[in-house]
C-alpha cells in the first residue's frame, strides 16, 4: 500500500512524494529474502534447503532490500505515470527520503515532462525569412548572376541556419531543469576527462579559453537547452505536418551498406536511423515552405 502527491514544478517538471507503508515493505522484504532463500547455496545444504536462521546470517540485508528498491520503485513509478497521463521525456532522479527499518518509506521522485508546443505561425516567420533572402538575390544591371554549387549550398546552409533561430526565438518550450542538470554534469566529466588526458588541469584550461567555471556552465547550460528545444520543436512540427520515414527509405540506406554485419546493426538500430531521416525530411520541409 502505498500512496503519493503530486506537485508541478517550474518548467515542465513534476515532483512526486511517495509514502510507502511499513507493512509493505515488511511483506516485500519477506518475499525477496524467501526468493534469496530458495537460492541459497552453502556447505552442509542443497539449493532451497538451508533454514532461514541460517539464511539469516548468510544473506545481507542491504542486498534484500537493495532488489526490494529495484523491483517495487519501477511498478510505482509505471502506475502513477499512468494514471497521472504524465508524458516523461527522460529517466527519472529517484531519492529516498527515508528508508528506515519498520518506518513507513518516503520517496521523491521528480519527473521531466515533454513539454506541449505551440507552433504559433511558424510557417509565416519563416516565409518572412525566404522573403528576405529573395530581396538579397534581386538581379541588378552589372551584378554576376553565376552561382556554383557550392555556393548554393552555403546560401541553403545559412538560410537553414535563420530559420532554426527564428524558431528558438519565437517558439515558447521549456525544458525541464533535470534534463539541462543531467547532461551539463555529463558534458563536464566528459570535458575534464579530455582535459586530464593531454595533461592540463582544469584551471590551466579554463585560462587558456579566458573563461571561469560559471561561465563555462552557463555557456554550456544554454546550448543544451537550446538543442533540446530545437528537437522537440522539430518533432512538434513533424507531428503536426504527418512527415513520416517509410519502409522502403530505410531499406534504400540498409542496401547501400555493403558489409552484411554493418546492414544487420542498422537493421537493429532501425529506429535511429528513422529519426535522423525524419529530421532531415522536416528540414528539407522548412526550407521547402
Amino acid at each position: 500500500m502505498y500512496t503519493y502527491k503530486k506537485n508541478l514544478l517550474p518548467k515542465n517538471t513534476i515532483e512526486i512524494l511517495v509514502t510507502i507503508s511499513k507493512d509493505e515493505i515488511n511483506q516485500n522484504y519477506q518475499k525477496i529474502f524467501s526468493i534469496l532463500q530458495k537460492n541459497l547455496v552453502i556447505p552442509g545444504f542443497r539449493k532451497g534447503t538451508v533454514p532461514k536462521n541460517i539464511a539469516e546470517k548468510n544473506i545481507k540485508k542491504q542486498e534484500v532490500y537493495e532488489k526490494l528498491i529495484n523491483d517495487l520503485l519501477p511498478k510505482i513509478y509505471n502506475e502513477i505515470v499512468k494514471k497521472e497521463d504524465i508524458n516523461p521525456i527522460t529517466a527519472p532522479k529517484v531519492e529516498l527520503i527515508n528508508a528506515k527499518e519498520n518506518e513507513d518509506w518516503q520517496i521523491k521522485i521528480i519527473i521531466a515532462q515533454k513539454p506541449v508546443i505551440d507552433l504559433k505561425n511558424f510557417k509565416e516567420i519563416i516565409k518572412e525569412i525566404k522573403a528576405d533572402h529573395k530581396k538579397d538575390e534581386i538581379w541588378l544591371p552589372g551584378k554576376e548572376q553565376k552561382i556554383d554549387e557550392k555556393e548554393k549550398e552555403i546560401k541553403k546552409q545559412k538560410l537553414l541556419n535563420e530559420i532554426l533561430e527564428a524558431l528558438l526565438k519565437n517558439i515558447s518550450c521549456d525544458i525541464s531543469d533535470l534534463i539541462i542538470e543531467e547532461e551539463l554534469n555529463q558534458r563536464l566529466v566528459n570535458l575534464f576527462d579530455e582535459i586530464k588526458k593531454i595533461g592540463l588541469t582544469v584551471e590551466a584550461y579554463l585560462k587558456s579559453k579566458n573563461l571561469t567555471i560559471d561561465q563555462l556552465k552557463t555557456q554550456y547550460r544554454k546550448e543544451i537547452e537550446d538543442a533540446y528545444k530545437l528537437e522537440l520543436i522539430l518533432l512538434a512540427i513533424a507531428d503536426k505536418e504527418n512527415i513520416t520515414v517509410e519502409n522502403s527509405e530505410l531499406e534504400k540506406i540498409f542496401s547501400n551498406l555493403k558489409n552484411e554485419d554493418d546492414r544487420k546493426m542498422a537493421q537493429n538500430n532501425s529506429y535511429f536511423y528513422a529519426s535522423i531521416l525524419r529530421k532531415q525530411k522536416t528540414l528539407d520541409y522548412l526550407i521547402s515552405l
